[in-house]
């Protein structure tokens, strides 16, 4: 049964123009995609430099967060599944709210208000963290490090080089608390994807058939 990673949600959320509709055209492009690598065998992986950085930096920005918080949380490793879902969250924290860590690029990327923070596919993401969880609040956090030097390029490495920062001021954080009827539009979203995804997978199949 085909369920969702948090991290790709919000790609299924948007509402579409039609009333009558479930899935968006943007949602059924995703599931296409995602058709199309189970029928072939392929899973295609997007990397990035700042998605490097964020694998490379994780346990530097946890540290960080827990200098600024006086906490001791750990990585989390279990993952978590529903019949919609299944993910790792970063932080299943003992104060009742999952947490996720998103390490900033540079200065000039990291959100220096709350409010540039917020983003709608985060939000989705946390949103599935806390249906997996079972915990009324999440947090989205981010954090600013040193950015590895093989990583910077040609950048000006003043951008990248931020220890020497107050820590509070490289560490903002956006609240959410749960929603149980943004859940169930979740719920609805992914059974509707399901439904397509089959649809593709058999379309597929039928005009390879020779």
């Amino acid at each position: 049964m085909l369920k969702f990673r948090p991290h790709m949600i919000g790609e299924i959320m948007t509402d579409p123009k039609g009333k009558d509709e479930i899935l968006s055209v943007g949602a059924k492009t995703t599931i296409i995609k995602m058709a199309k690598e189970f029928v072939y065998g392929f899973d295609e992986k997007i990397t990035s430099k700042y998605m490097t950085k964020g694998l490379d930096v994780e346990d530097q920005s946890i540290e960080l967060l827990n200098s600024v918080l006086f906490s001791n949380y750990k990585k989390n490793e279990t993952t978590l599944e529903n019949d919609w879902l299944v993910g790792t969250p970063d932080l299943i924290c003992d104060d009742g709210v999952v947490r996720d860590i998103k390490s900033s690029w540079s200065l000039t990327t990291f959100p220096c208000l709350s409010d540039l923070g917020k983003d709608k596919g985060y939000e989705w993401q946390g949103r599935a963290y806390m249906m997996l969880t079972n915990l009324d609040k999440f947090e989205l956090c981010y954090c600013l490090v040193n950015t590895p030097e093989n990583l910077i390029g040609y950048e000006d490495k003043a951008l990248h080089q931020v220890d020497h920062i107050n820590p509070e001021l490289r560490v903002t954080r956006v609240f959410y608390e749960r929603d149980l009827a943004l859940e169930e539009k979740i719920k609805i979203k992914v059974e509707g994807a399901r439904d397509f995804y089959q649809e593709i997978v058999k379309q597929i199949s039928a005009e390879h058939t020779f």
